[in-house]
């Protein structure tokens, strides 16, 4: 299928007192009408800031290189009024924090017709109307009479799912959700998840979903990023990525991820703290993790290469020896002596 999006070697630097810091380094992927693509990886990986810089939001103190095309339009290096024209139209993006995408002093009702009527020419009426279709399908309750809420009258769950509904007002060929489900209980977690299906089957979007939660990512994407250190360093299906790994790191995040089928098993984590991004090491940034790290991991950072047939990367030196490996192979148990 084509494509509705392609982001090519993107990177991402700031500037600051103590130099630059390379945030995202050389991100490429595509994503078809549809599809959903699952990017994960632990806080400070460049997640967050892939998607900041391919919307166009990032500070003054960034510089971005690489290209992000939408269709047959390139965002990077577009202007603030070409960008307006796109942001919500084609490609829309919910937060983390509703808060910070809903204004304070305006009702909600009011909030979602004026996103609908920033990209139509219809009357208010009408995109009154239209917003109150938008509330129930996202499940809010008396969508008529909420409406006329203010957001800090709202759940922090009926509040996301709000910006959903403004998300999905214009019909985008793209949204973005960039852990919208963190903070949230497991039963409100679960009403999220069915609104943001709802909002794709419905606009039949594309979905970059961006999380750090590998059981939304099982139940939710096609395909999966895994990110280290500003990088890519393992993509595939998602049945590659929790059933034949081929990247320690990754077999380290499934090793963390508690499971109901296993609640007798340990869990087996990555022990260590991801590097600082100002000062990587010379060679594979995730070596002085690594139960595998050998001299040519410190010496040489793997690229991202083809494991076998298939769309399955790995950037491991020793990606063909983790066939049928556990977790539970390569990284210790937690324990009770284990600190904390």
């Amino acid at each position: 299928m084509t494509p509705v999006l392609e982001v090519a070697d993107l990177r991402v630097e700031f500037r600051t007192d103590e130099g630059r810091v390379p945030a995202v380094r050389g991100v490429s992927f595509q994503l078809s009408r549809g599809e959903v693509l699952g990017i994960v990886g632990e806080s400070g990986s460049g997640k967050s800031v892939t998607s900041l810089a391919m919307m166009g939001l990032l500070t003054g103190s960034s510089q971005v290189a690489g290209s992000v095309r939408l269709g047959d339009t390139e965002l990077l290096g577009a202007s603030d009024k070409e960008l307006s024209r796109v942001r919500g139209q084609s490609i829309a993006m919910i937060f983390q924090d509703p808060m910070t995408s809903l204004n304070p002093v305006y009702p909600i009702g009011y909030q979602i017709v004026e996103a609908i009527r920033a990209h139509h020419d219809i009357t208010r009426d009408a995109a009154r109307s239209q917003a109150q279709r938008l509330l129930g399908v996202v499940s809010i309750p008396n969508p008529s009479e909420r409406m006329n809420n203010y957001p800090h009258e709202l759940s922090g769950g009926m509040r996301q799912r709000v910006v959903i509904a403004i998300a999905m007002a214009n019909g985008p060929e793209v949204i973005i959700a960039d852990e919208p489900t963190t903070a949230l209980d497991v039963t409100v977690q679960a009403q999220i998840l069915e609104a943001l299906h709802t909002a794709r089957v419905q606009t039949g979007a594309a979905m970059l979903l961006i999380t750090h939660d590998l059981g939304v990512i099982a139940g939710q994407a096609d395909r999966v990023l895994v990110m280290y250190a500003g990088r890519v360093v393992e993509a595939g299906t998602v049945e590659e990525i929790f059933y034949a790994p081929q990247m320690p790191y990754t077999l380290g995040l499934l090793g963390s991820q508690p499971r109901l089928d296993l609640r007798r098993q340990r869990l087996h984590p990555i022990s260590g703290a991801p590097p600082s991004a100002l000062h990587l090491p010379p060679g594979c940034p995730f070596a002085p993790r690594c139960p595998l790290a050998a001299p040519v991991c410190e010496a040489d950072e793997p690229p991202l290469v083809a494991t076998g047939t298939g769309g399955h990367l790995s950037a491991c030196h020793f990606s063909d020896q983790l066939v049928g490996v556990a977790p539970g192979d390569l990284f210790r148990p937690i324990s009770q002596d284990t600190p904390l």
